[in-house]
């Protein structure tokens, strides 16, 4: 079973941003280098980040599309992860060099033409709050919510560039650009951070962002016929897709029994924290855990007690 929160117009939608999106960067460059503007530049460079983000997302979206096969039984799910991972990280590299360059403009002003900050900055506010309304339905995959989050980063902060080149026209100081640049840089870095921290959580599959593990087990304790349930992990496969193992101990009843208490986990599991994969183990013994779980065999665990009695006797 596949579930992608994405929808079907999800690849239209991201190959009409490309075009846009690389359209704008050549206008950018080219009124950044004739208006002397650090923002301008530093807006292409953050736009840059941006077509590179999209095409990412565009692969993701292909390669999740893939079904399973013999080597990759998970399918593809993990490359609309890793292709957010890669978009902030190219984020975090393009921030920095914002900041160097802005050090620079800071302590050697240059003359800016804010007329051509203004129209052009106008135009991108409203190509990239276009194609940031068409990536927020798609927005709870974290692969198109990456490349969302690239898109509305840019839409404020080139609405931060229209303010100051009003300044700039308004006061004559060529110093607004480069702060100007310094705030550009510091949103990029503050719409990547939390793009790392999750594709990392899941790369290194930990608990799914907003899971609580303890409500997890007490929904599964609270099964009726469930004795015990340990050994329990959760992670995810994709940004919306999340699995789960664990030992549950039940009493010594039929299989048919057993089968009625298996549905009724996994149903809350997938109505209460939308875990849709799931290997449960049923257990009728004492489990120890430590590193994995080993349980004893019926046979050896009433040699053992044997053996206890006799010593005790002795």
């Amino acid at each position: 079973m596949h579930a992608h929160s994405h929808g079907p117009d999800a690849p239209r939608i991201l190959r009409l941003s490309l075009v846009l999106t690389l359209a704008y960067i050549v206008v950018l460059v080219i009124a950044g280098v004739r208006a002397h503007s650090l923002a301008l530049l530093s807006e292409a460079g953050h736009n840059g980040s941006d077509f590179l983000a999209l095409l990412l997302s565009l692969a993701a979206v292909f390669l999740e599309s893939r079904p399973p096969s013999a080597t990759k039984t998970y399918g593809y799910h993990r490359a609309g992860v890793l292709a957010a991972f890669v978009n902030a990280m190219t984020l975090v590299l393009i921030a920095f060099y914002i900041f160097y360059e802005a050090a620079g403009r800071l302590t050697n002003p240059q003359p800016v033409h804010a007329g051509t900050m203004i129209w052009v900055a106008a135009a991108g506010v409203l190509m990239n709050g276009v194609i940031s309304v068409l990536l927020f339905r798609g927005a709870r995959d974290l692969n198109i919510r990456s490349a969302f989050i690239h898109m509305l980063g840019d839409t404020l902060s080139t609405a931060v560039v229209i303010a100051g080149g009003w300044a700039i026209l308004l006061t004559g100081q060529s110093w607004i650009d480069p702060a100007l640049s310094l705030g550009i840089g510091a949103l990029i870095l503050w719409s990547s951070f939390g793009i790392i921290r999750e594709t990392l959580n899941i790369l290194l599959e930990g608990i799914p962002r907003g899971m609580d593990i303890g409500l997890v087990a007490k929904s599964i304790a609270d099964v009726p016929g469930v004795n015990d349930v340990h050994d329990l992990h959760v992670w995810s496969i994709g940004s919306e897709r999340h699995a789960l193992s664990c030992h549950i101990s039940i009493a010594d009843i039929p299989p048919s029994a057993s089968e009625k208490i298996l549905r009724r986990v996994q149903e809350d599991l997938r109505e209460k924290f939308r875990i849709s994969h799931t290997t449960i183990q049923f257990e009728h013994v004492v489990c120890d855990v430590a590193h994995g779980c080993v349980v004893v065999p019926e046979n050896h665990q009433h040699e053992h007690e044997h053996e206890e009695e006799e010593e005790h006797r002795r």
